[in-house]
Parts: structure tokens; C-alpha cells; sequence
């Protein structure tokens, strides 16, 4: 029987591996299977100084992990944040080991990060951060090696400075290192909302399961990034009653509803969220607990967990973010009866059209929106699918299902590929 008490809530890396133990045991898989793919194959650590804009140079520290690469080259985004540690790399490349296994996607898992806070650093001084980063991990990245993206505090402008740097460093252009670019080098239409489209796209299919009409119906977003807002947006035009939305300082809470634009559009003009006029000021703690039918949290990891999983008013949990429940509180989530479609299958929605934009690069063919979003829905729809089949013929968790299906997958890879030499 597995200890999950020997698991720390508050590190992304335990929950990462809890996650994997439990449905790694419900397998029986081959004891070197599991080891090997359990672990990353690669970790890079780089050191790197900065020029600021005042003349002084700060020394910075980044990293790109390789988690696995059995099924494709590596694929994970890159995150400039001031909590980023190896650790929490590690953690995340895992996820994005099932996450593209999961929706049977041919890449494998990396993920990468700088510390440090760029909402201290002028436009200049991130750029300088990106190409010195970038040209630090040149050697181990690559469109058939290992394919970043945006993540958290990057964006489409920090991808066209990757590809300018890697550029360089090849000597011939080379759009197809990184995917979610500008269109104007090579990006994919549907690339941006990519990562909401996928989670409102699964919503629907839990809504469906449940028998619950979301027209009309409310939603709680926490996070007004990119995922957070462009969900919101999404499901307030499907006619959902936007009920709550936060981001860093705080959230909003209207319960006739709010439109997402409008409350972007007060962030953006006074750079304050909390106090937006049509709503009251709530706090993220409390924003999570508020009675819904769905809850979307796009922000960080680690929010829902043992502390507050009995408080969780929402019928469905869309995970937005990646990690933002601990596996912890997933059995007493079940018992209440809150649905919970975990991280690796819910925001899957991204790294599957970062795929479709890597191969439309590899082609040089590129597709319609209408093309992105139908491709987008069927692999979306068919791994819900897959996975309630299995949480229905196992009992379990729509986590652990989905773990158990992603896995499984990777060990068959390791399998047939076998031991080298």
C-alpha cells in the first residue's frame, strides 16, 4: 500500500512523483520501466550574467529538463519566474511527458526556466534574457530534439527572439525550434487561445457526462493570463455566467456575472484588478471556495489541496494550470462529488496545436483556424473519452486514469525500444 504521507503538498516534485506512483502500481509495470521512466533523461543548469539597463550585471540562473524523449523530441514550455528552482522543473517536464501522451501526441516531456522577476525588468532587459538563456541551452534544444514554448511570463514576442537566437546560432533560419510564434514567422492560427479552447472543449464533455447544461450555468476563473482570460472569454460568449476571476492582487466576484473583456480592460487601464466597479473584492483563497459549476484554476500549482478540498463549492475542476491540485485531495473531492478533469488532459489543448504548428512548419503548409480547432475538439474529445473509460472500469480517479493512460503508453514505448546496449 502505498505512504502518501511521505509526499509533501507543497512540492511540485512529490506530487509529480506521487501521481506517477499511484498509477504506475494500478499497471504493474516492469520495475526498470518504471524506474527509467519515471526520472528524467537530461538536466541542464545554466549560470549567465545580465547587463541591466543601469550598466550593472546580475547573475541569473536557468534550466532546461529533458524529462523523456521516447515517443518524440521533448516538448515543454519556458517559464521566467522568481519561484522557478530545478526542482519544480523537474516536475513540470514530467507532466509534459503524459500530458502529450495522454492525447497521443508524438513528442516526449521538457520543460525550462529562468529565476528571476521580469516584472522588474524593462522590455530591453528581458530580450537580453531570453537570447543569453537561449543561446546558453542552443546545444540540447532543437526541432528534433527538444521544441520549447510560452509559458508563465512569456509570450509569442519572447518565442520570435528564441528563434532569432537559435537562428544565429545554426546559421540558417529556423522557425521550427519553438512553437506559440508571432503568424508573421511561422506561427499557427488557433496557437494563442489554444490551451482555453481545449479546456472549454473538455468542460463541455464533463457537463455532458453529468448531465449538467452550462448555458446559463456559472464559472470561477483564477488567473487572468493567458489561459484564465481566454477561457473566461470563451465561456462567456457560450452564454456561462462569469462569476469570479482573479489574478495575483486579488479576485472579483459578481454573482449575476461579469464580461471577462471589461474586466481585462479595467486591469489593463489602472493595473489594479481587485477593485473593478461592477463586483466585489474577494481574495484567491476565497475565490476557489465560491459556489459554481465550474472552477477553472490558471494560475500556479499547488492550490487545491487537503487544507481547502472540503470547502471546494464547484461541481467540475477544469485544471487550467499545471498542478494546481494535489493528488492529495483527490479522493476527498471524489467523495463530495466535485469532477475533476486533471491538468494533463484539461490543458492538453496547447501543446496539441504547438504540435499541429510544428508539423505545418515542418511542411511549410499551413492550416485554417476552422482546420486547427476541428483537430483540436476530436483529439480533445477522444481522450476524455479514453480516460473516463478507464476512471468508470477502474473506479478511480479521472487523475489517475488519465496517468494510467499516458503511462502506460511511454512504458510500451520503453518496452519495444528496449535497453541500449
Amino acid at each position: 500500500m502505498l505512504d502518501k504521507g511521505r509526499y509533501d503538498e507543497s512540492k511540485p516534485l512529490d506530487m509529480h512523483n506521487l501521481q506517477f506512483d499511484l498509477a504506475a502500481a494500478k499497471l504493474d509495470l516492469e520495475p526498470w520501466i518504471a524506474d527509467k521512466i519515471k526520472h528524467p533523461r537530461r538536466e541542464l543548469t545554466v549560470t549567465f550574467p545580465l547587463r541591466r539597463d543601469d550598466g550593472s550585471i546580475q547573475r541569473l540562473t536557468g534550466y532546461r529538463v529533458q524529462h523523456n524523449t521516447l515517443r518524440g523530441p521533448g516538448k515543454g514550455g519556458i517559464r521566467f519566474h522568481p519561484q522557478v528552482d530545478l526542482d519544480e522543473v523537474r516536475a513540470l517536464a514530467g507532466w509534459m511527458t503524459w500530458k502529450c501522451a495522454v492525447v497521443d501526441i508524438p513528442f516526449g516531456g521538457a520543460k525550462g526556466g529562468v529565476t528571476c522577476d521580469p516584472g522588474e525588468m524593462t522590455l530591453a532587459e528581458k530580450e537580453r534574457l531570453t537570447r543569453r538563456y537561449i543561446w546558453e541551452i542552443s546545444p540540447i534544444i532543437g526541432p528534433e530534439q527538444d521544441i520549447p514554448a510560452p509559458d508563465v511570463n512569456t509570450d509569442p514576442q519572447v518565442m520570435a527572439w528564441i528563434v532569432d537566437t537559435y537562428s544565429v546560432f545554426k546559421g540558417h533560419t529556423c522557425n521550427s525550434v519553438v512553437t506559440g510564434k508571432p503568424l508573421s514567422i511561422g506561427g499557427s492560427l488557433g496557437r494563442l487561445k489554444a490551451t482555453s479552447t481545449g479546456c472549454v472543449y473538455v468542460l463541455q464533455e464533463a457537463a455532458k457526462h453529468l448531465g449538467l447544461s452550462l448555458e446559463g450555468g456559472s464559472a470561477v476563473v483564477q488567473g487572468l493570463g493567458n489561459v484564465g482570460y481566454h477561457a473566461a472569454e470563451l465561456l462567456h460568449d457560450a452564454g456561462v455566467r462569469i462569476v469570479g476571476l482573479s489574478n495575483v492582487q486579488g479576485g472579483v466576484y459578481n454573482p449575476k456575472g461579469m464580461d471577462p473583456r471589461a474586466v481585462k480592460e479595467h486591469f489593463d487601464k489602472t493595473g489594479y484588478l481587485p477593485d473593478y466597479p461592477e463586483a466585489d473584492e474577494i481574495g484567491n483563497a476565497e475565490l476557489l471556495e465560491l459556489p459554481c459549476d465550474a472552477l477553472i484554476p490558471a494560475a500556479l500549482e499547488g492550490q487545491i489541496n487537503l487544507a481547502n478540498a472540503k470547502r471546494i463549492q464547484a461541481r467540475i475542476i477544469v485544471e487550467g494550470a499545471n498542478g494546481p491540485t494535489s493528488p492529495l485531495a483527490d479522493d476527498l473531492l471524489k467523495e463530495r462529488g466535485v469532477f475533476v478533469v486533471p491538468d494533463i488532459l484539461a490543458n492538453a489543448g496547447g501543446v496539441t496545436v504547438s504540435y499541429f504548428e510544428w508539423v505545418q512548419n515542418l511542411q511549410k503548409l499551413f492550416w485554417t483556424e476552422d482546420d486547427v480547432n476541428h483537430r483540436l475538439r476530436d483529439i480533445m474529445v477522444r481522450a476524455f473519452g479514453e480516460v473516463l473509460a478507464i476512471a468508470q472500469r477502474e473506479d478511480e480517479t479521472m487523475r489517475t486514469a488519465a496517468y494510467m493512460l499516458a503511462i502506460g503508453r511511454v512504458a510500451e514505448a520503453k518496452r519495444v525500444r528496449g535497453i541500449f546496449p
